[in-house]
């Protein structure tokens, strides 16, 4: 006869041996279903469309398909919220961007890039200034001259409040030697909505990437004044560089990397990791990138967390010299 205790003993046993399969198979065998990629911000903006181009990418290095979801709001805070707060399976990957070194310091939130395991950065470009076609500012000097003048109430947009194009504005008119507040911020949840509240007469200008802008400048909607990077961009050579349009030097680019909740297990991050890698490297990804005017611009998980301890700090003081912080 066999008693409760030998049945518990079989029992734990098996459960022990089930617990092994399934543990194996998630690690050994992934991915073994669709994958997820939650992108912050709103669909149409850069950082949507380079998250596509990464999926499309992604699910030729892993075999399995990957969908982009964008979860907007809370100027980034949910869709960065949701990547951290993910199951740590793999099946949920993020596309974190450069507000994760901000929002913690303006009170938003208490995530920061350690939220998370750091797969690799794919991306970052600097900011532009962009204006309608019919604007009065032919050059990036009238438009700060404008500015300076506090001839008119001045509006801009580009991203949240706080967010790393609110501040190279902030940069930018700091290194002028003007207040903060000399232009008006209209927070976006990103470039897609504020472009379009730029073509509707809503905002002066607009602080975004030159890919992000090339759609409605191909439409004759737009014009873009200067790029906030320390060298003229590749595709995009007629654009001047803030510091040869005004004398003002000041640079400032964004950052988009894949990321996973910090629980993921390291046999899964190892296997996102080799497959970025492959991923910047693959001749179709570098075409999509380049079709769209987007350079890549690749670190591992290790140098970009270097990167972006570096760059919270910097994130931080740059707050706290706006009067943002909290």
């Amino acid at each position: 006869m066999t008693n409760k205790f030998s049945l518990i003993a079989r029992a734990a046993t098996a459960a022990c041996a089930l617990a092994l399969t399934v543990t194996g198979a998630t690690a050994g065998d992934y991915p073994d279903r669709p994958i997820s990629m939650t992108v912050p911000w709103a669909a149409g903006g850069g950082t949507d469309v380079v998250a596509r181009i990464v999926a499309a990418g992604l699910e030729e290095q892993l075999g399995a398909p990957v969908n982009v979801v964008n979860r907007t709001g809370g100027g980034g805070v949910v869709g960065h919220a949701a990547i951290a707060d993910a199951k740590p399976d793999g099946y949920t990957v993020g596309f974190i961007t450069a507000e994760i070194n901000m929002m913690h310091h303006l009170g938003m939130t208490d995530l920061d890039h350690r939220s998370y395991k750091l797969i690799a950065m794919i991306n970052g470009e600097p900011a532009g200034i962009h204006v309608r076609a019919d604007s009065e500012y032919e050059t990036m000097q009238d438009l700060l001259d404008t500015i300076a003048s506090g001839s008119k109430r001045m509006t801009s947009s580009g991203t949240a409040a706080g967010g790393v194009y609110h501040l190279a504005l902030g940069g930018m008119l700091l290194e002028a030697g003007l207040g903060t507040d000399a232009v008006i911020w209209v927070p976006s949840q990103g470039a897609a909505p504020a472009l379009q509240e730029l073509v509707a007469d809503a905002t002066d200008f607009v602080m975004a990437q030159l890919p992000e802008a090339q759609s409605i400048v191909d439409a004759g909607q737009a014009r873009t004044l200067a790029v906030m990077s320390a060298e003229r961009l590749d595709g995009f050579e007629d654009v001047p560089t803030l510091k040869e349009a005004t004398g003002l030097d000041v640079t400032m680019s964004g950052m988009r990397a894949l990321a996973v909740p910090a629980d993921t297990p390291d046999e899964i991050v190892a296997t996102l990791s080799e497959a970025a890698a492959a991923l910047v490297e693959s001749d179709s990804f570098r075409e999509r990138m380049a079709q769209g005017g987007y350079g890549i611009h690749y670190l591992n998980g290790e140098d970009l967390t270097a990167l972006l301890d570096r760059r919270d700090e910097q994130m931080g003081e740059i707050i706290q010299a706006l009067g943002l912080a909290r």
